[in-house]
């Protein structure tokens, strides 16, 4: 088979423009993106002052990080780290919801996680965040906390945070890990729009739903614009959790997916963490994956 110059000018033409034509969109792609790199605050596991952690996540290239509340963290020496490094501080999670839960059939523990909740939305707005992280509830006992008691129960107190969430303009994040509690997307997305109101949204862990079989992606398409956040860490269905990047998670259509709902917004890391060059690896890791 033979081929003439100008069909050969021509095929090499054509390629050159497809090339700059895909370069161009996947510059576009990146650009509109805009996801922002950020870490857990108890990842960063370095002696000294906060000021002295955010400056080290600062030089690795992260713009922001989530602290837990209630805690013990000095929230004045946060805030004045925070304006000093220009580390957004741009969300908290709720460091009670595991063991002092909104589900339990105990009226009295509800109480107490309701209070914890209000700590973390008011922490929240002293820190300029813009969401509380919040797992509502885990059934644990099915004769006493089953799915639909633990559904019923958790909203019934996140509807009373909900005034408090509304007039300090802070979002609710409604997370789903491994407590036998809404393992669907469209659960999900039921749970969240039956609170009928924009203070109550979704916090998408990339990982924690692999192991139930519908695709990252998949869950980010179908909750749209009801998915504030979302965190991830590496989950292999074979060998448990494992470094960002080496787990059943399909990034690229994550990304996509990302895409295709508009996500332009904070990618948090949820791993071990470490001193500087475990940070450097995870910060290494989500350049490589997640293309930021």
């Amino acid at each position: 088979m033979t081929i003439d110059r100008r069909d050969f000018l021509q095929a090499s033409l054509t390629g050159a423009v497809l090339l700059a034509g895909e370069t161009a969109f996947s510059a576009q792609e990146k650009k509109g993106r805009q996801l922002k790199k950020a870490v857990k605050f108890d990842m960063i596991r370095i002696n000294g002052s906060i000021q002295k952690k955010f400056e080290l996540i600062k030089g690795l290239g992260f713009r922001g990080v989530e602290m837990n509340s209630p805690s013990d963290i000095d929230k004045k020496e946060a805030v004045k780290a925070r304006d000093k490094t220009g580390i957004v501080i741009h969300g908290v999670i709720d460091s009670i919801h595991w063991n002092v839960r909104l589900s339990d059939p105990d009226a009295k523990v509800r109480a107490r996680g309701l209070a914890g909740l209000r700590t973390a939305l008011n922490d929240a707005k002293t820190y300029g965040a813009t969401t509380v992280l919040l797992v509502p509830g885990k059934v644990s006992n099915p004769k006493t906390e089953n799915y639909d008691q633990v559904w019923s129960r958790s909203q019934a107190e996140i509807r009373k945070a909900i005034p408090l969430a509304e007039k300090l303009g802070v979002k609710i994040a409604i997370e789903v890990v491994w407590n036998d509690f809404i393992t669907k997307p469209e659960e999900l997305i039921k749970y969240v729009d039956e609170f009928k109101t924009p203070y109550v949204g979704a916090y998408f862990d990339c990982s924690n739903m692999v192991k139930y079989g519908v695709k990252s992606g998949d869950w980010i398409r179908k909750l749209g614009k009801r998915m504030l956040k979302f965190d991830f860490k590496g989950y292999s269905k074979r060998k448990g959790w494992v470094p960002i990047g080496e787990g059943d998670e399909d990034w690229p259509d994550i990304l996509r997916a990302l895409d295709e709902i508009g996500y332009h917004g904070w990618a948090t890391a949820e791993v071990a963490g470490g001193g500087e060059k475990e940070l450097k690896e995870v910060a290494d890791r989500m350049k490589r994956h997640l293309k930021i």
